[in-house]
């Protein structure tokens, strides 16, 4: 095998698998360092640099990271990556002083976002300190978007949104609430925009046209049902309850209806767990509330009499899966009536894009959703951008704020005459964490300790209002136990070959055995060939040059390291060195032209 080229940010990123996993990329091992150190407002601005909304994400996350946590490969549980980011949010002290602010000139440029939920947030967080005017026209009279429509209050308060969107739009955005774009040809024609950016999510709740649907009322859809709930529209439901749908809005709407006064909760899967779109924290917590989830059972029909809602039929499946996890479709085995006074529906939602004419540029795919470029969020038509749901159908809140710093990025390159695709790369820094001969800067030793619980309400006082927030929060105390589950991934073992005398220290004082010297060759054979079997094929081996002794190779399997610096303290050379890998991510901001003066004042 080649030496491992580690000049470049991609090699040492893969290792930090939580940031990898995230879509915004957030420094998550260096934020729960600061967290440990009790520096939770330092904590709070680092998170706010890539994900923006760190008290919001920090509730309500769908957490790609956690399962991407390497602690999960040395024991059952990861590291609580998103409950430590909202302790960073309910333990940090005021930062307004250290927000990003408006020039108080604007850079002439005008840019429109189309709905105030996360996506445009995220794209006006980014541009208004560059000097952009920046309007967010918003439907509601609420900002928020499906952050706020469709996430309950008991998982997410208003307060936390108030909080942490007022920071952004408090920067100087000027919002106009209730006001719905009717025409995208209009505000392109008329509104006098240098760019549109659309965000408006996937608000249409999609439909289950079967026998009876439309006889009565008491059959809603999910999304529509929990905005009707969030604005108080909607205050009681019948007492029993069935839920059509298993992902997570369905575990949103099963235990709002507990607190509308439903008896009887069920929600229906059509499929096995294993197939359960809903998030595991969710399912556990829905099943805490006595929630009760009937797996295999197809719809068939609404039971209605007399313009009454009695039950629902259901198919009874049996499903074959073969070895690779793949599943038929089914066969019925039977039929069962649940009996029921209401029924929600979320069985999925669709992008809704009646205001945007299909005669102005912009293509429309098979599903009816624009064609956007991955990389520059940029439409068919130039100047008009989407993100978040409205993109690419439905994700999460941190995918949404990712998809915002990237059209961020291309808005500025587009009003600047720039080529959208001319981006600048991520970069990388290595910092040597030694702080003397057997010192780091860093809390190396490996921590036993299994993952804290999160604290909730009990279980009696949790219903009584719709608005009792359900988990607590950690501690700082109990903060400072979690924080030492983390293996510091981002401290990396840098090897020097060249100091190497193959004294085998490091090999000997390994308790993993991720480190082997051997003869080189071919990667399948090399695998075979190391102090353990390397049998993660998706975790690259570090290979080292040729060592200057015997011409053999240094090879680290990261797929077993633990990142505890035995190797770096027992080296007697320094071949070995613990440095922090800070990866670089270039934002809008970093695009400015530095031979262009006068923007450059407006970027402070």
């Amino acid at each position: 095998m080649k030496p491992t080229d580690t000049s470049k940010p991609d090699y040492f990123h893969k290792v930090v698998d939580c940031q990898w996993a995230c879509p915004a990329h957030t420094d998550v091992p260096n934020y729960i360092r600061l967290i440990a150190q009790g520096e939770f407002s330092d904590a709070y601005m680092l998170n706010r640099e890539s994900n923006v909304f760190p008290g919001i994400l920090g509730r309500v996350c769908d957490r790609p990271c956690e399962p991407a946590c390497r602690r999960g490969r040395v024991e059952d549980k990861p590291v609580a990556i998103c409950r430590l980011k909202r302790v960073a949010a309910d333990h940090r002290d005021d930062i307004s002083d250290r927000l990003p602010s408006a020039p108080e000139t604007s850079n002439g440029h005008k840019v429109a976002l189309v709905g105030a939920g996360c996506a445009s947030l995220a794209v006006a967080n980014d541009l208004l300190p560059m000097g952009y005017e920046v309007t967010i026209f918003e439907a509601l009279d609420v900002t928020g978007g499906l952050m706020r429509t469709n996430i309950p209050q008991f998982r997410l308060p208003p307060a936390v949104l108030d909080e942490e969107i007022g920071y952004v739009v408090n920067m100087g955005a000027t919002l106009k609430l209730g006001h719905r774009i009717e025409s995208m040809r209009d505000l392109l024609d008329d509104g006098g925009f240098d760019a549109v950016f659309v965000g408006t999510g996937a608000p249409k709740g999609k439909e289950l046209k079967l026998p009876g649907r439309y006889d009565t009322k008491n059959i809603h859809i999910g999304i529509e049902w929990l905005e009707s709930v969030a604005f108080e529209h909607i205050e009681s439901i019948g007492k029993n309850v069935l839920i059509i749908g298993v992902g997570n809005t369905a575990m949103d709407c099963c235990r709002s209806a507990l607190r509308l006064g439903a008896n009887s909760v069920k929600v229906m899967a059509r499929k096995p767990r294993e197939f359960f779109k809903a998030s595991d924290w969710e399912l556990e917590d829905a099943e805490e509330e006595n929630v009760d989830i009937l797996i295999n059972h197809s719809p068939k029909e609404f039971v209605v009499e007399d313009g009454k809602l009695i039950g629902m039929k259901f198919d009874q499946m049996e499903y074959k899966i073969d070895d690779k996890g793949n599943i038929d479709r089914g066969t019925a085995t039977g039929e069962v009536m649940i009996p029921c006074d209401d029924v929600i529906l979320a069985i999925g939602q669709d992008n809704a894009f009646p205001w945007v004419e299909r005669d102005i540029g912009i293509d429309f795919d098979e599903w009816d959703c624009p064609v956007v470029d991955e990389t520059t969020m940029m439409c068919s038509r130039d100047g008009v951008f989407f993100g978040g749901d409205s993109a690419f159908g439905p994700k999460n809140i941190i995918w949404a704020v990712a998809h915002g710093h990237e059209a961020a990025t291309s808005i500025h390159k587009y009003c600047s005459g720039e080529s959208l695709l001319d981006r600048l790369p991520h970069g990388m820094n290595l910092t040597s964490q030694k702080m003397g001969m057997h010192e780091w800067s860093f809390s190396n030793a490996y921590d036993p300790a299994e993952r804290r619980l999160m604290p909730h309400v009990e279980l009696k006082e949790r219903f009584k209002k719709i608005d009792i927030e359900v988990e607590l929060g950690f501690t700082a105390e109990q903060a400072i136990e979690e924080v030492e589950r983390c293996l510091n991934c981002d401290i990396q073992t840098v090897f020097t070959a060249s100091l190497c005398i193959e004294c085998d220290a490091c090999i000997d004082v390994c308790p993993v055995n991720c480190l082997t010297i051997t003869d080189n060759g071919e990667e399948a054979d090399l695998r075979t060939r190391l102090s353990a079997p390397a049998e993660n094929l998706e975790q690259d081996l570090y290979v080292s040059s040729d060592l200057p002794q015997t011409g053999r190779v240094m090879v680290k399997d990261e797929d077993l390291c633990v990142h505890c610096s035995l190797c770096a303290e027992r080296c007697p050379t320094g071949a070995w060195d613990m440095q922090k890998s800070s990866l670089l991510i270039p934002y809008a901001k970093d695009e400015i032209d530095p031979g262009d003066k006068q923007a450059a004042e407006v970027a402070g």
